[in-house]
């Protein structure tokens, strides 16, 4: 464990710590404020009953200003506690994490695939995994970024471009842990975010063109009678309101299938809308250098503003729909203003300018949580090295190492393929060759991707990666282990044919007798000699000569077994 990482956490944390105590006292003296404000305006509107003096309708006008502008102030402040108490969270979290107390971060489970070519025999998705270790998204689309990021096949200047996004938000921590702050101040989930995507793609009811006029004649007239009705108190104009209110509420009861349709449909959509808002407009304002991150910012350029306003703008909008749930405030707000087919034609509006851009915004932030997450890995291991690429081949690690096993056990070795494409890996069980298999596997994904990997130094060609070290028995497609097995290899096969792939395979044909294994594997790695793969085919510290450790009985024995 770096120790200088650990305390800059917890320096972070006292920061954090004390700004919330702030809030907290400034929310207490709002609210002892807001409740006097209250208690005067009572206290003077019970005598003004009696006593109908014109100053104290003006203290009680002053009160009620006064009483709504802390409300505001105290929910703005309520919003930078939850705000507070995230960023607390999340550095207790490193913290724990650094200490080795567990992994309090989602761990991917939903991503696994066996069927994969290399995700599931390297652990990159499920418990105490790869992602589990690394992701610090809070988003589902953060998270769902992340994972097809780690089954990716980046082209040479992708990887580079994120390298460079990596290592200037490595030096952003702020910045990166207000993001994730925001993200995690609502909860997001795959449905929310399917249903705010679906509604961008459906096309919606327009408002009728007679509904539009009838929307501003009806309540500017019932306004005019009542307007006359104040200074004249002739009963023709107060009858005529009266008349006029119903006509209203009808002309909104015809529109009500349509309004509801064009809502999100989504629990908490106006809540997801206003933290997308906030996230992109940390991203919009930050002073960003790296061509990657800069070209992430210009996708939040629109027409007439940024993508922030115009989220900002649309979850307003949705929140001021979603009011038709409250029965009493929509009749009195249609009644007298058909509200909610003007604030249902705003929507209208809004969609035809953005809808499109919504995906791409979003994106975004997914985005940034991916690179996040590395730039964090790299943050809490500055020994770690980024990768030097290059397009001849070249692959070569010093100290490599298992990122997921914690430094004070982890065991390292260097290895290169410059000279030898494809290496024989040997070893009795148990000597480490699978976890060395897995470190080099890993470490190729993360140089992949454009991370830092576990070595003092690393050199690679970006290229396909195929690996066969984990299969099972498939009662569902009713295949055994062999064939399972058997498969795999036929798939590797076909694709080294076709180009450049790093291959990693540990011990196969597992499944049948040792001749055939032995016959079988020769042949394998024919072909894989003949092709020119690079790769490894199946302690701890790679030695020269013959293995003459005997760890089953060694084992054996320890346990009682023999």
């Amino acid at each position: 464990m770096n120790q200088n990482i650990t305390d800059s956490y917890r320096q972070l944390l006292e920061q954090h710590t004390q700004t919330l105590a702030r809030l907290n006292r400034k929310h207490n003296i709002i609210t002892a404020l807001r409740l006097l404000a209250a208690g005067i305006a009572i206290v003077i509107a019970y005598q003004y009953i009696n006593d109908p003096l014109v100053y104290k309708l003006y203290i009680i006008i002053a009160c009620a200003l006064l009483f709504f502008f802390l409300l505001n102030r105290s929910q703005k402040i309520s919003r930078d506690k939850q705000l507070y108490k995230n960023l607390i969270r999340i550095n207790n979290e490193e913290i724990a994490y650094l200490q080795e107390e567990g992994i309090p971060f989602e761990s991917g489970r939903e991503f696994v695939d066996n069927t994969h070519v290399y995700t599931a025999d390297l652990d990159i998705f499920g418990e105490r995994s790869l992602f589990h270790h690394l992701n610090r998204t809070a988003t589902y689309i953060g998270k769902l970024k992340l994972s097809v990021l780690f089954s990716a096949h980046l082209s040479k200047q992708q990887i580079l471009d994120n390298q460079q996004s990596v290592k200037e938000l490595c030096q952003n921590i702020r910045i990166r842990q207000r993001v994730l702050a925001l993200a995690r101040i609502t909860e997001d989930s795959k449905e929310t975010y399917q249903k705010i995507t679906e509604w961008t793609k459906k096309e919606g009811q327009k408002v009728n063109l007679l509904i539009k006029i009838l929307s501003f004649l009806l309540p500017a007239a019932l306004a005019v009678c009542l307007v006359v009705y104040f200074f004249t108190r002739q009963e023709l104009y107060w009858d005529t309101a009266l008349r006029l209110m119903p006509v209203n509420l009808f002309v909104m009861f015809t529109q009500l299938k349509n309004i509801r349709k064009a809502m999100f449909g989504a629990d908490q959509a106006n809540e997801i809308l206003n933290q997308y808002a906030a996230i992109l407009q940390v991203i919009e304002q930050a002073k960003l250098e790296s061509p990657g991150l800069k070209t992430l910012q210009a996708k939040l350029q629109s027409q007439g503003g940024h993508a922030s306003e115009h989220i900002k703008k649309l979850s307003k909008i949705s929140n001021d729909m979603s009011s038709i749930q409250n029965p009493f405030g929509a009749v009195i707000l249609n009644a007298l203003f058909l509200y909610h087919i003007h604030t249902w034609h705003r929507l209208i509006r809004w969609k035809k300018k953005y809808a499109e851009d919504i995906i791409q915004w979003t994106e975004v932030i997914g985005e940034w949580e991916t690179l996040s997450s590395l730039a964090n890995l790299a943050y809490n291991n500055p020994q770690f090295a980024y990768p030097i690429l290059n397009e001849e081949g070249k692959i070569s690690f010093e100290q490599l190492g298992h990122p997921m096993i914690p430094e004070r056990k982890r065991v390292c070795n260097s290895v290169s393929f410059n000279d030898h494409s494809f290496i024989i890996l040997t070893g009795s069980n148990m000597a480490g060759k699978s976890t060395f298999l897995r470190s080099l596997g890993i470490n190729m994904v993360l140089a992949s991707v454009g991370s830092v990997v576990c070595a003092t130094r690393a050199e690679i060609q970006p290229m396909p990666l195929l690996v066969s070290m984990r299969q099972s028995d498939s009662l569902a497609d009713n295949e055994s282990y062999f064939f399972a097995e058997v498969k795999k290899l036929k798939y590797i096969i076909d694709q080294i044919k076709a180009g450049g792939c790093f291959v990693l395979l540990d011990e196969i044909l597992r499944g049948t007798n040792s001749d055939d294994k032995r016959s079988g594997t020769i042949a394998i790695i024919r072909k894989m000699i003949e092709y020119k793969t690079t790769g490894v085919i199946f302690d701890y510290k790679l030695r020269n000569g013959i293995c003459k450790n005997k760890s089953a009985t060694f084992l054996m024995k320890k346990m009682g077994v023999i």
